[in-house]
């Protein structure tokens, strides 16, 4: 009976490191420029989803677990977020064999412009569609949301996180 207890005990941890290791695996190999486009959009959606997730756990570890004021709470989970959604779209999201055309500040600027552009629509949309549309606001925001990250897939990928000779000048 002992033995048998044992062996299930070294099979699940075998199969629980398998997994991990398959899991680690996939995410170097899908880390791999030869995945392309597709290995662009999955990593961007992974991504994306990785900072929501710690974006709402800043916020609400700092308020309910802190007491942090709420929009203070906001606006410190707001920076982590926008400051780990770059790092993981330049170190993760955006590889290539080259280098990217633009230097790191450069890089942070035009993200930064985006992510402006981005409030800018989100809150007008939010604020003006669902009278417009006859629609609740949370349908708005989702599909507004849902639209500005395909753009944003878009402009990071052509204007902002791109390959290429490094170019000089203007931003």
């Amino acid at each position: 009976m002992g033995q048998a207890s044992v062996s299930v005990t070294v099979t699940t941890t075998t199969t629980t490191m398998s997994r991990l290791q398959l899991t680690r695996a996939f995410l170097r190999d899908v880390r791999s420029p030869r995945w392309g486009l597709v290995g662009q959009g999955f990593r961007f959606a992974l991504s994306g989803t990785l900072v929501a997730v710690v974006y709402v756990a800043v916020t609400t570890v700092l308020h309910d677990g802190l007491a942090v004021p709420f929009q203070i709470a906001l606006a410190i989970g707001f920076v982590v977020s926008v400051a780990l959604h770059f790092t993981l779209q330049r170190l993760f999201v955006w590889r290539h064999y080259e280098r990217f055309a633009l230097e790191v500040h450069r890089q942070a600027l035009r993200y930064l412009l985006v992510c402006a552009c981005q409030y800018g629509i989100t809150a007008l949309s939010s604020a003006k569609l669902p009278s417009l549309l006859g629609l609740p606001v949370e349908a708005v925001y989702i599909l507004t949301m849902l639209t500005v990250a395909g753009a944003n897939f878009v402009i990071f990928r052509g204007r902002v996180f791109h390959s290429g000779p490094v170019e000089y000048g203007s931003p």
